[in-house]
């Protein structure tokens, strides 16, 4: 069985009975999300807080 298959499988014992689907596919989504970032920063994919600031600054027309 995946990883995936099974960390799902675990998510899905924690839920309430009337879980709705949205529920569980909102959770899966974050818990992805988490796991995607957290490989990130393992692989050194980061940006510190001067570059963010200069990013957004451009978005913001600063």
């Amino acid at each position: 069985m995946s990883a995936a298959k099974e960390e799902v499988r675990k998510m899905l014992e924690q839920f309430l009975d009337d879980s709705s689907f949205e529920d569980i596919q909102y959770h899966i989504y974050v818990r992805e999300k988490i796991e995607r970032g957290l490989k990130d920063i393992e692989k050194g994919r980061i940006l510190d807080q001067e570059e963010i600031e200069r990013r957004m600054s451009k978005w913001l027309g600063k």
